[in-house]
């Protein structure tokens, strides 16, 4: 008897390992400019849906994180993501939508060690020195630029709000380009002009994933690819949407960064 007892409890530990061994990486989800943690609603379902832990940031400045504009910088939105990886006791895989591609590239950049893997959707991947505005400022075929709107004054960036529907949420359902106008938020202007600082011996030697979003309007699909073959990533996925694909086809999404995370 005993001798079999000790067996099954050999067995029941080997069991444990391998479960742990093949435990999924919790996720990170952080929003882009114009936005807040909300927009990943329909995403955090489905990856909490397939047994993934997930955390969807709110970057300060906005409803989900008051923050005065003068009081909102790069180095807070880092400092954000980087607390919420400092919450797991596992490397995460880290999702950065648009803008969002900057601030956790900064992340990436402070704690490597934290990080399993990058996942830049339709996101701005930045080499040392580059800043939202530099980089938009070289996407000839985007569409953004004409509707932008800075108030200095205030310290806030907005997009017009009749072409709100177009550039957020092209190839949407009839339903969501009606909401999306009210869904835009005003962005503080600061971090957007900021250079990030990163390097190779720790934004360049974590992992990264790359999901392309096919008819673009922010972030041109032509300059996406061109940001990719300037950073090489481990792998690429490509969704036939917009630039909100967590609203307009959150399945694949779901499914690209479930297929990122392994």
């Amino acid at each position: 008897m005993k001798l079999i007892l000790a067996v099954l409890a050999m067995s029941a530990l080997a069991f444990g390992t391998g479960a742990m061994a093949a435990e999924k990486p919790p996720i990170v989800l952080v929003h882009g400019a114009f936005e807040d943690a909300q927009v990943w609603g329909y995403v955090t379902s489905r990856l909490q849906t397939d047994g993934f832990k997930v955390v969807a940031v709110d970057l300060p400045g906005r409803p989900g994180a008051p923050a005065a504009p003068d009081k909102v910088s790069l180095d807070l939105y880092r400092d954000t993501v980087v607390a919420a990886l400092n919450k797991s006791h596992r490397p995460a895989v880290v999702v950065g939508h648009s803008f969002g591609g900057i601030v956790i590239a900064d992340a990436a950049e402070t704690a490597p060690k934290k990080i399993k893997t990058l996942v830049f959707v339709a996101a701005y991947l930045p080499q040392d020195g580059d800043s939202l505005v530099s980089m938009a400022s070289k996407d000839a075929d985007a569409k953004i630029g004409p509707h932008l709107q800075i108030d200095k004054e205030k310290g806030i960036a907005s997009i017009e709000y009749p072409a709100r529907a177009d550039l957020f949420a092209n190839g949407g359902p009839d339903k969501l380009r009606e909401a999306i106008p009210d869904l835009i938020l005003d962005e503080p202007v600061g971090p957007l002009a900021t250079p990030v600082h990163v390097t190779s011996p720790n934004f360049g030697q974590v992992d990264k994933v790359y999901i392309h979003t096919a008819m673009d309007q922010v972030i041109s699909p032509s300059f996406q690819a061109e940001m990719v073959a300037a950073t090489p990533v481990r792998a690429e996925y490509s969704l036939p949407t917009g630039h909100t694909p967590f609203l307009t086809d959150p399945d694949g999404l779901a499914k690209a960064i479930e297929a990122a995370a392994k």
